[in-house]
């Protein structure tokens, strides 16, 4: 009975594709996972409601509600607006089985430090993408006078008073400078951080924080000052575009031969990858909220990638732009500088008829004329949304597994995917 059960669970965690259809049309991209979770976190710092518009409804989302549920926040979703009230008592602990869920649950460790004085959380979890170490967060917390201590799988902080200080990263780490951002803010004088991550989602969460009645000077440069204040209120904020979803569709469109037009779009945020698409041969005219993109009938193939930190080429746009390339007219390099693990989708894409050969962390991809639909399993959030891409440019019917990892990253995939003409159902 139980092996039946499975069994049912199994087959209906797939996405199913009938390939070889150009995308042609217009779809709305929906709000950034990675700046709306940090945006979420932050909500514990005051003590009133909180409204955020452009919620995507993602498994990460919903992790991160259930951790301010838990935490004691009262937190409520209407449409697309998340509401948080953190006016009353909160927890200063979250539970293992909660973190364990998604690797971004680490930046609740600055939110809480600054709220509770203490906090104590287990290592986090998510992809598995090779090792993500976070000395740099307990490093920069503890030059600002927090002392940690790490036991039996929990990171166990208290600070009755950060003070403001200078803060250099070896590497500018993403997680790290959220967590200062969320650490300074109530510090005792001004914290200056070198180094800084420049990603678009720092300077969204330092716009939040901002509008709360923070002081933060410099976010999405290379250089951030944050000087503490006494109290934080309540805001309204809206998240910004999810630019890692509108490469995952242009990549489609592109691999289909596609023509399609992103709404919600800030091309300022996407311009490595337009870049590269209008390498490959692809027309692009750009809005100041919209790309539309038309796809050559060959698409010509990428001498080089390497990924590297925003303003770089991003290192979760790879998977689905290698998925692309496995289509194009001859020889595309790419090389992998962030995340040691991220070719787990590599070996799916050639059970579907790619030509890849992987050295370490370089892939050389040989494009192919078409690819093939196979059953596949997705690895990972990026290198499972590779396989959405694929399946959609292969001849014949590919069925993808392991949908939890894209459902942590793309809302409702299949419908907007449908909305340009794709034969994608969920099964």
């Amino acid at each position: 009975m139980a092996s039946q059960f499975l069994q049912e669970v199994l087959h209906v965690n797939r996405l199913t594709i009938e390939g070889g259809v150009p995308l042609e049309g217009s779809v709305r991209v929906h709000g950034a996972k990675n700046a709306v979770l940090p945006i979420l976190a932050a909500t514990i710092l005051n003590r009133g409601v909180n409204v955020i518009h452009d919620c995507p409804d993602l498994k990460d989302v919903r992790t991160t509600m259930k951790i301010l549920t838990h935490l004691g926040a009262s937190v409520k979703r209407e449409g697309s607006t998340v509401i948080v009230n953190t006016e009353g008592e909160l927890t200063n602990h979250i539970p293992d089985a909660l973190m364990r869920e998604m690797r971004s649950s680490i930046f609740f460790m600055g939110a809480i430090l600054s709220r509770c004085k203490s906090a104590r959380i287990s290592a986090p979890g998510g992809c598995e993408l090779g090792p993500r170490p976070i000395d740099l967060h307990i490093k920069a917390l503890g030059e600002m006078g927090a002392k940690i201590q790490e036991s039996h799988g929990y990171i166990n902080c208290e600070a009755e008073h950060l003070v403001g200080t200078n803060i250099h990263l070896a590497f500018p780490s993403v997680g790290a400078t959220e967590n200062v951002l969320l650490a300074a803010v109530f510090a005792d004088g001004k914290t200056t951080v070198t180094n800084a991550a420049k990603e678009p989602e720092i300077a969204d969460l330092a716009a939040f924080l901002n509008q709360m009645g923070a002081d933060i000077r410099g976010a999405g440069t290379g250089v951030v000052e944050i000087t503490g204040v006494k109290e934080l209120h309540g805001a309204e904020h809206t998240v910004i575009p999810d630019r890692i979803v509108a490469t995952t569709y242009l990549a489609a469109a592109a691999a289909t031969h596609g023509n399609v037009t992103l709404t919600n779009v800030i091309p300022a945020h996407n311009t490595a990858v337009l870049s590269c698409l209008k390498d490959c041969g692809c027309s692009l005219t750009i809005g100041e909220q919209s790309v539309t993109m038309r796809a050559p009938r060959v698409l010509a193939p990428l001498d080089y990638i390497k990924t590297l930190p925003y303003p770089g080429f991003p290192t979760d746009a790879q998977s689905p732009m290698m998925a692309m390339l496995t289509v194009a007219d001859g020889t595309s390099i790419v090389a992998e500088t962030i995340f040691e693990s991220r070719f787990k989708h590599v070996e799916e894409l050639v059970r579907m008829g790619a030509d890849i050969k992987v050295d370490g962390r370089v892939a050389v991809i040989r494009g192919v004329p078409a690819l093939s639909g196979a059953t596949v399993t997705a690895m990972d959030l990026r290198g499972g949304a590779a396989l959405v891409v694929a399946g959609l440019a292969a001849n014949g019917l590919t069925e993808i597994s392991n949908l939890q990892y894209i459902d942590r990253g793309y809302e409702d995939i299949e419908h907007n995917l449908r909305s340009l003409g794709a034969r994608i159902r969920r099964a």
